[in-house]
C-alpha cells in the first residue's frame, strides 16, 4: 500500500533538509530526485507556500508528486506584487485589487474550494481578502461583494 506524505514547501525552492528530507529519509527513496521534482513542478509559484503530497510505493520506491494550490492569502500578495504582507496592517488598506484579479485568483482556487461558480469563488477571494484588509476596486471588500450578489459587477 502506497504511502502519504504531505508537506508545505516554498515553490521552486525545496531542499533535501527539512520538511522534506526528514519525512521522505525512512521510505528509502531518493530525496534528491524528489526534491528536483518538487522544485520543476512548484517553480511557477516561486515565493509561495505550496502544499505538495508524495505518494511512495515502498516496494518499488517509485514515487508520484501532486502539487495543490497556495493559501488564497498567498496568491493575494503575489498579485499585490509582495512577497509578504507589510507589518503593520493600516498599510495593507493602501493596497487594492482588481476584479481581473480576483477573478484570476478564483479561477486557481475553485478546484480547492466550496464554491460551485465562479462568482462564489470570486465571493471567498473577496472575503480573504477583507480578512487581510486588502481593498478590492479601491473600496471596501463588502461593497464589492454587494454589488455582485445584486447582479450590479
Amino acid at each position: 500500500m502506497a504511502e502519504i506524505v504531505e508537506l508545505l514547501v516554498d515553490g521552486g525552492e525545496a531542499t533535501g533538509g527539512p520538511p522534506v528530507g526528514p519525512a521522505l529519509g525512512p521510505l528509502g527513496i531518493n530525496v534528491g530526485e524528489v526534491v528536483k521534482k518538487i522544485n520543476e513542478l512548484t517553480a511557477p509559484m516561486k515565493g509561495m507556500k505550496v502544499p505538495v503530497k508524495v505518494i511512495v510505493d515502498p516496494t518499488t520506491k517509485s514515487f508520484e508528486i501532486e502539487v495543490g494550490t497556495p493559501p488564497t492569502s498567498a496568491l493575494i500578495l503575489k498579485e499585490l506584487g509582495l512577497e509578504k504582507g507589510p507589518g503593520d496592517r493600516s498599510q495593507m488598506k493602501q493596497l487594492s485589487l482588481t476584479l481581473d484579479q480576483v477573478k484570476r485568483i478564483a479561477e486557481i482556487k475553485m478546484k480547492n474550494m466550496l464554491s460551485e461558480d465562479l462568482k462564489s469563488a470570486m465571493l471567498e477571494v473577496i472575503g480573504t481578502a477583507l480578512s487581510m484588509g486588502v481593498s478590492v476596486e479601491g473600496k471596501d471588500p463588502r461593497e464589492i461583494q454587494k454589488l455582485i450578489k445584486e447582479g450590479k459587477l
